[in-house]
Protein backbone atom coordinates (compact mmCIF):
# COMPACT_ATOMS: atom_id res chain seq x y z
CA UNK A 1 0.00 0.00 0.00
CA UNK A 2 2.96 2.04 -0.19
CA UNK A 3 1.87 5.60 -1.98
CA UNK A 4 4.00 8.07 -4.62
CA UNK A 5 6.06 10.44 -3.00
CA UNK A 6 5.42 14.36 -3.34
CA UNK A 7 7.21 17.34 -3.79
CA UNK A 8 6.30 20.37 -1.34
CA UNK A 9 7.14 23.29 -2.22
CA UNK A 10 7.06 26.67 0.59
CA UNK A 11 7.82 30.09 -0.70
CA UNK A 12 7.43 32.95 0.95
CA UNK A 13 8.71 36.52 1.49
CA UNK A 14 11.38 36.74 3.80
CA UNK A 15 9.81 37.10 7.30
CA UNK A 16 6.75 36.22 6.23
CA UNK A 17 7.74 32.42 8.20
CA UNK A 18 8.61 30.14 5.47
CA UNK A 19 11.26 28.48 6.94
CA UNK A 20 10.15 28.42 10.39
CA UNK A 21 7.70 26.05 9.40
CA UNK A 22 9.44 23.97 7.01
CA UNK A 23 11.54 23.22 10.37
CA UNK A 24 8.04 22.44 12.30
CA UNK A 25 7.09 19.91 9.68
CA UNK A 26 10.32 18.36 9.79
CA UNK A 27 9.99 18.35 13.02
CA UNK A 28 6.45 16.26 13.18
CA UNK A 29 7.32 13.76 10.41
CA UNK A 30 10.77 12.86 10.42
CA UNK A 31 9.76 10.77 7.27
CA UNK A 32 9.86 14.02 5.41
CA UNK A 33 13.45 14.95 3.10
CA UNK A 34 14.82 18.00 2.62
CA UNK A 35 15.79 19.18 -0.44
CA UNK A 36 19.63 19.66 -0.09
CA UNK A 37 20.81 22.20 -2.68
CA UNK A 38 23.67 21.98 -4.83
CA UNK A 39 25.83 25.18 -5.17
CA UNK A 40 29.20 26.79 -6.81
CA UNK A 41 30.47 28.32 -3.97
CA UNK A 42 32.61 27.27 -1.83
CA UNK A 43 31.96 25.43 1.65
CA UNK A 44 32.07 27.75 4.44
CA UNK A 45 33.78 26.74 8.26
CA UNK A 46 31.62 24.21 9.50
CA UNK A 47 29.64 22.78 6.34
CA UNK A 48 29.27 19.31 4.83
CA UNK A 49 28.81 18.44 1.74
CA UNK A 50 25.60 16.57 1.51
CA UNK A 51 24.28 17.72 4.71
CA UNK A 52 24.31 21.44 4.41
CA UNK A 53 24.57 21.59 0.69
CA UNK A 54 26.20 19.52 -2.47
CA UNK A 55 29.07 21.28 -3.56
CA UNK A 56 30.28 21.48 -6.98
CA UNK A 57 32.89 23.15 -9.68
CA UNK A 58 30.70 25.85 -11.99
CA UNK A 59 31.59 22.91 -14.97
CA UNK A 60 30.10 20.10 -12.97
CA UNK A 61 26.95 22.33 -11.88
CA UNK A 62 26.56 23.20 -15.89
CA UNK A 63 26.81 19.80 -17.10
CA UNK A 64 24.06 18.65 -14.53
CA UNK A 65 21.60 21.16 -16.16
CA UNK A 66 22.41 20.32 -19.73
CA UNK A 67 21.47 16.66 -18.88
CA UNK A 68 18.82 17.64 -16.88
CA UNK A 69 20.01 16.52 -13.35
CA UNK A 70 18.75 19.92 -11.87
CA UNK A 71 15.08 20.68 -11.24
CA UNK A 72 15.33 24.20 -10.86
CA UNK A 73 18.71 26.49 -10.43
CA UNK A 74 19.10 29.68 -10.42
CA UNK A 75 22.86 32.20 -10.46
CA UNK A 76 22.96 34.52 -7.08
CA UNK A 77 25.70 36.52 -6.41
CA UNK A 78 28.01 35.24 -8.73
CA UNK A 79 27.49 31.37 -7.33
CA UNK A 80 24.95 28.39 -9.31
CA UNK A 81 22.64 26.92 -6.50
CA UNK A 82 19.98 24.49 -7.81
CA UNK A 83 17.86 20.88 -6.80
CA UNK A 84 19.08 18.00 -7.54
CA UNK A 85 16.65 15.78 -9.36
CA UNK A 86 18.06 12.37 -8.13
CA UNK A 87 17.85 11.71 -4.68
CA UNK A 88 14.30 13.53 -5.24
CA UNK A 89 13.25 11.08 -7.83
CA UNK A 90 14.43 8.30 -5.38
CA UNK A 91 12.95 9.66 -2.55
CA UNK A 92 9.41 9.54 -4.07
CA UNK A 93 9.80 5.59 -5.61
CA UNK A 94 10.27 4.86 -1.41
CA UNK A 95 7.14 6.65 -1.09
CA UNK A 96 8.79 9.63 0.81
CA UNK A 97 7.99 13.55 0.41
CA UNK A 98 10.72 16.12 -0.70
CA UNK A 99 10.13 19.26 1.18
CA UNK A 100 11.56 22.53 -1.02
CA UNK A 101 12.35 26.10 0.90
CA UNK A 102 12.74 27.95 -2.02
CA UNK A 103 11.27 31.28 -3.73
CA UNK A 104 9.01 31.42 -6.36
CA UNK A 105 11.45 31.36 -9.25
CA UNK A 106 12.34 27.74 -8.24
CA UNK A 107 8.84 26.59 -7.36
CA UNK A 108 7.77 27.72 -10.76
CA UNK A 109 10.84 25.59 -12.50
CA UNK A 110 9.54 22.73 -10.21
CA UNK A 111 6.15 22.98 -11.99
CA UNK A 112 7.25 23.09 -14.78
CA UNK A 113 9.54 20.36 -14.38
CA UNK A 114 9.15 16.67 -15.62
CA UNK A 115 8.10 16.08 -12.07
CA UNK A 116 5.31 18.98 -12.00
CA UNK A 117 2.38 16.69 -11.52
CA UNK A 118 3.18 15.58 -8.13
CA UNK A 119 4.41 18.95 -6.96
CA UNK A 120 2.17 20.76 -3.85
CA UNK A 121 2.49 24.15 -3.65
CA UNK A 122 2.48 26.60 -0.79
CA UNK A 123 2.87 30.22 -0.80
CA UNK A 124 2.60 32.12 2.94
CA UNK A 125 2.15 35.49 3.37
CA UNK A 126 2.42 37.76 6.61
CA UNK A 127 -1.09 39.25 8.36
CA UNK A 128 0.34 42.60 7.10
CA UNK A 129 2.85 44.49 5.58
CA UNK A 130 3.50 46.34 8.84
CA UNK A 131 3.82 42.87 10.99
CA UNK A 132 6.34 41.57 7.77
CA UNK A 133 8.86 44.55 8.80
CA UNK A 134 8.31 43.63 12.06
CA UNK A 135 9.63 40.69 12.04
CA UNK A 136 12.18 41.22 10.17
CA UNK A 137 13.39 43.74 12.83
CA UNK A 138 13.09 41.40 15.42
CA UNK A 139 15.71 38.98 14.31
CA UNK A 140 18.30 41.50 15.33
CA UNK A 141 20.18 39.73 12.06
CA UNK A 142 20.02 42.71 9.55
CA UNK A 143 20.69 46.61 8.89
CA UNK A 144 18.40 48.83 8.20
CA UNK A 145 19.76 48.71 4.53
CA UNK A 146 19.25 45.08 4.12
CA UNK A 147 15.66 45.38 5.73
CA UNK A 148 14.46 47.78 3.13
CA UNK A 149 16.22 45.46 0.48
CA UNK A 150 14.41 42.39 2.05
CA UNK A 151 10.51 44.64 1.64
CA UNK A 152 10.94 46.28 -1.75
CA UNK A 153 11.61 42.75 -2.78
CA UNK A 154 8.53 41.58 -0.96
CA UNK A 155 5.81 43.46 -3.08
CA UNK A 156 7.59 41.50 -6.38
CA UNK A 157 7.40 37.98 -4.41
CA UNK A 158 3.92 38.59 -2.50
CA UNK A 159 2.43 39.15 -6.71
CA UNK A 160 2.80 35.30 -7.50
CA UNK A 161 0.63 33.82 -4.56
CA UNK A 162 -1.86 33.13 -7.42
CA UNK A 163 0.37 30.58 -9.00
CA UNK A 164 -0.07 28.15 -5.75
CA UNK A 165 -2.08 25.22 -4.93
CA UNK A 166 -2.15 26.81 -1.53
CA UNK A 167 -2.17 30.21 0.61
CA UNK A 168 -1.33 30.12 4.24
CA UNK A 169 -1.88 33.67 6.40
CA UNK A 170 0.22 33.15 8.96
CA UNK A 171 -0.75 35.48 11.74
CA UNK A 172 -0.49 32.58 14.12
CA UNK A 173 2.27 30.23 13.60
CA UNK A 174 1.08 27.01 15.26
CA UNK A 175 -2.48 27.51 13.31
CA UNK A 176 -1.07 28.02 10.16
CA UNK A 177 1.21 24.89 11.28
CA UNK A 178 -2.08 22.83 11.65
CA UNK A 179 -3.11 23.90 8.40
CA UNK A 180 0.17 22.99 6.27
CA UNK A 181 -0.39 19.29 7.82
CA UNK A 182 -3.85 19.36 7.04
CA UNK A 183 -2.61 19.91 3.19
CA UNK A 184 -0.27 17.58 3.53
CA UNK A 185 -2.25 14.61 4.83
CA UNK A 186 -5.05 15.62 2.37
CA UNK A 187 -2.50 15.42 -0.42
CA UNK A 188 -1.18 12.28 0.55
CA UNK A 189 -4.98 10.46 0.31
CA UNK A 190 -5.47 11.66 -2.83
CA UNK A 191 -7.08 8.65 -5.26
CA UNK A 192 -3.77 9.35 -7.92
CA UNK A 193 -1.43 9.57 -5.41
CA UNK A 194 -2.88 5.89 -4.16
CA UNK A 195 -1.41 3.52 -6.96
CA UNK A 196 -1.79 0.25 -4.75
CA UNK A 197 -5.77 1.00 -5.38
CA UNK A 198 -6.83 -0.70 -8.50
CA UNK A 199 -5.12 -3.90 -7.47
CA UNK A 200 -7.01 -3.67 -4.25
CA UNK A 201 -10.08 -2.70 -5.99
CA UNK A 202 -10.18 -5.69 -8.53
CA UNK A 203 -9.45 -7.67 -5.13
CA UNK A 204 -12.62 -6.65 -3.65
CA UNK A 205 -14.30 -6.98 -7.32
CA UNK A 206 -12.77 -10.98 -7.33
CA UNK A 207 -14.48 -11.77 -3.31
CA UNK A 208 -18.13 -10.39 -5.30
CA UNK A 209 -16.89 -12.63 -7.93
CA UNK A 210 -16.06 -15.82 -5.69
CA UNK A 211 -19.40 -15.58 -3.58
Amino acid sequence: MKRKGLLIILSSPSGAGKSTLAKRLMAWDPTLRFSVSATTRAPRPGETDGKDYWFHSRAEFLSMVAAGDMLEHAEVFGNLYGSPREPVERAMAEGRDTLFDIDWQGGQQIRNSVLGKDVVSVFVLPPSIAELERRLRSRGQDSDTVIAGRMAKSEAEISHWAEYDYVLVNEDIDRAEADLRTILLAERMRRDRQPWLSDFVRGLNREFDAR
